[in-house]
Order: structure tokens, then sequence, then C-alpha cells
């Protein structure tokens, strides 16, 4: 049986939540506005079932703003007659969150589940019957996308509709982990802050790292050479932190993969998979034992390896941005004489339009050449009026570009995630190593 404690705060959950969710729907003015403005800016992009376009609203009661005020708080104004356990109870909302859950154990009235994001344990609760008639069927090891919320400092709440995955191979749940991270970027370690700090700080010391190796901020070389020259960055600073963490590079491969407690043959796939040196996969992997964040292999698209000229902006918290076209750009500003200049209307539009070019580009090229850009989109724009200093900002969210930046690629993952992904790469290389093995055995009969 359920603890009855438990099982009254939960039906009085279920009871404040819908009272929430009627407040919000049925509001008018700005909190109407303020719901149908973060509609529109995270659906406009997808085409969500109902189970997602619920999960956004549900989002919205905590997340959304109406000035400086969620919803759940505008709630808290409005209903003076709450009593202080309720007050309470829904003030703790405010911690709900989405995360990737594995099943790890199924309870009568609940679920034991695993964030993937942080690999933090929760005891989760469905709070109403329909949910837990849907939740029957689910299993140990079924992966969900679900927002929780607090009950007690213990027991929480599946808060809006849970999406359910099925069981999911390491391959198939690296992909699952990486549409989590694009689709809710702002939700990245929303329960782990300490890891979502370290994953900044690890921005910026590979910053650091890029700026002591190439010398600038900006550097501009072909495809090929730079390719070679982030390789060569790369096992620099892996030799160094290996240095720093005491790893012996004396070592063979065999008594690395022992200490690492893996086998040898093993981490030749896990290399093979990466596109690195298997001593130094090894290597990497025993360094991981004593740390809580991995650096990724950052390794340039094929399209850029190829690219005649590729310019590299570097930022402490951008990242690295790689432009194949930025010198185009540049020249065209640099001419000032842009009623003349060949394709700029398409390059400017596609430097608006492309989400690969975020707001930090433009900031730069603002910064450098502020009256020839603000020309140029005056004249492509067919505004006249637009003033850069004033304009841009804008200019740049009607193109969905966000004005702060996102975790980039080059930040450090946990430990746990980096060990999946490598298992997840190794899985991929064995079956292709597989597929490769039975064209050749069939070659002599086609």
């Amino acid at each position: 049986m359920g603890d009855t404690t438990v099982d009254a705060i939960l039906e009085r959950a279920k009871d404040l939540k819908q009272a929430l969710i009627e407040f919000v729907l049925e509001a008018e003015g700005e909190l109407a506005r303020a719901l149908e403005v973060y509609s529109a800016e995270h659906l406009r992009s997808q085409q969500p079932d109902i189970n997602q376009r619920n999960l956004w609203l549900d989002t919205f009661l905590t997340e959304g703003k109406v000035e400086d005020k969620t919803p759940l708080d505008l709630f808290l104004e409005d209903q003076a007659e709450l009593s202080e356990s309720d007050r309470a109870l829904l003030s703790s909302w405010h911690h709900s969150f989405i995360g990737l859950f594995e099943i790890r154990q199924t309870l009568v009235d609940g679920f034991e589940l695993m964030n993937w994001l942080t690999a933090k344990p929760y005891v989760v609760k469905p709070n109403n019957e329909a949910t837990k008639q849907e939740m029957s069927r689910f299993q140990f090891g079924d992966i969900l996308l679900a927002r929780i919320s607090p009950l007690t400092e213990t027991e929480w709440m599946f808060s809006g509709p849970c999406i359910p995955m099925g069981k999911l191979g390491k391959p198939k749940l690296a992909v699952a982990i990486g549409n989590f991270k694009q689709d809710y970027k702002h939700a990245l370690y929303s329960d782990a802050p300490e890891l979502l700090e370290q994953s900044w700080q690890s921005v910026e010391q590979y910053h650091q790292d890029f700026l002591n190796f190439f010398g600038s901020d900006e550097v501009t070389m072909s495809g090929y050479e730079l390719s070679k020259k982030i390789a060569e960055m790369q096992e620099k600073v892996t030799q160094q932190r290996l240095a720093d963490a005491g790893i012996d590079d004396s070592k063979s491969l065999a008594q690395i993969a022992a200490e690492a407690g893996v086998d040898s043959a093993e981490m030749e796939l896990v290399a093979e998979a990466a596109g690195a040196d298997a001593k130094a996969v090894a290597k990497v992997m025993e360094s991981t034992q004593a740390m809580k964040m991995v650096m990724p292999k950052v390794e340039l698209p094929a399209e850029l390896k190829k690219a005649e000229k590729v310019t590299v902006l570097a930022h402490p918290r951008w990242g690295q941005m790689f432009l194949p076209t930025y010198h185009r750009f540049e020249s065209l500003l640099i001419a000032d004489n842009l009623s003349s200049a060949d394709n700029a209307e398409k390059l400017v539009r596609r430097y608006l339009e492309s989400p690969e070019i975020n707001a930090y580009v433009w900031y730069r090229l603002a910064e450098k050449y502020p009256r020839q850009l603000e020309s140029l989109l005056q004249t492509v724009l067919q505004r006249p009026e637009f003033q850069l200093d004033q304009d841009l900002p804008g200019l740049l969210q009607e193109f969905d570009k966000p004005l702060e930046p996102d975790l980039p690629e080059v930040a450090s993952v946990p430990v746990h995630l980096h060990d999946l992904f490598q298992e997840a790469l190794a899985e991929v290389g064995k079956s292709k190593a597989k597929d490769k093995g039975k064209k050749k055995s069939t070659k002599g009969f086609q």
C-alpha cells in the first residue's frame, strides 16, 4: 500500500494542477499574450503531437515569463485563499524539469527512474488515473521523455504527459540524448547545476586552449589544413590533461585497457569508430575514472574539410564557429560598393536564415564594419530606416537567432554520457565491420 500522507498530497496536487492549467488557459491580457508568444516560439519549427504540445504548455506554467513573473507566480498571487501547505507545494513546482528517464524499477504506485542526462535517481508517481492506466504497460528499462515535479523531499510526480520510447539499444539511446540536447537546450542538467557550471567552465578552457595553440580568436585556412591543426591541438591538449592527471604515457595499450576495465580488442573498435588512436582512447578512458566531465572529440564535417577557406571565430561562451563563406562576407563589406556586389542578397539571407550562423557572428561583423553592415542590411532588406545599433537584436530574433549562447558542442559531458557515446560508437563500429565482412565474403558470388 502507498503512504497515505503522500497519497493525500498527490490527490491535492492533482486538483491544484488542474486549477493552475485552467487559470492560464482562461487568462486574458499579458498572460494570454505571453502564452501565445511562447507557443509560437517553441512550436513553429516542429509538428508536435498532442503530448508534445502539452509538454510545452506544462513547461510554460513554471518557466514562461510575464515581465519578471511566471504563470505559477501569478496563480499564487491570484489565489489568496490557498493554505500554507498548498502554497508550499505549488512553490516547490518551480523546481520541475524535463528529462530523459530510464525505468529502473516498477513500484505498486509509481516508478524508480534515472535521469540519463545527470544519472540522478527519482521516485515518481502518476498524478491521475488515466496516466496510471497508460503507464501500466511500462517496463523495466523503458525510456521516457517526461517532466516531473516535487511532491515531498523524496518523491515526485509526473507533471505533464509522458512520452514513452520503449527499450533503446545504446546507439538509439545516444541519438535520443542528442535529440534531447537539441530540442530542450534550456533543460540540460536542470537537476544538476554543478554539472552545467562545469560544462560552461570547459567551454572557457577550450577557448583558452584554442588561443594558446592558434594565437588568435580568428583563424582562416583551408579546410584540410584546419582539420589537421585541430587534431594537433586536441592531441596536445589531451596529452597535457593526461600529464596533469598523472597518467603514465609509457604504458602499453594492453596495460591501459586492463586498468580501464575493457578488452584491448574492444578498445581498438572504439578507437576506429571514433577515428582516434587506440592508445590515446585507452588513456583518456583511464583518466575519466578520476573525472566527472570529459571533453568531446571535435572534428570538422566532411564538407568543411574540402573547403578552400574556412574561418574559425572563437569565443569563451559561444564556442567556435566554422564559416566557409566568412571571408566572402568580409570582402563584401570591405568593398563598400554594395550595389554592384555579386550575390550580396543571397549571402546576407543565408547568414540570417542559417541556424549555424549565430548571433555572435553578426555581433562581430557589426563591431568591425558598423557603417558598411548597416548600409548592406538597409539595401538587402529594403529597410532604409534600419539602424544597426538599435535594430540588430530585433532582426536576429526575427530570424530565430538566440541572443544568448546555448551550451556549445565543445562543452565537456558527464562521464556516464561519454561512456554511453563511446559504447554506442563501438556497437556501430562492430555492426559496420560485420557488414563489411559479409560483403567481402559474398564478393565472389556477385
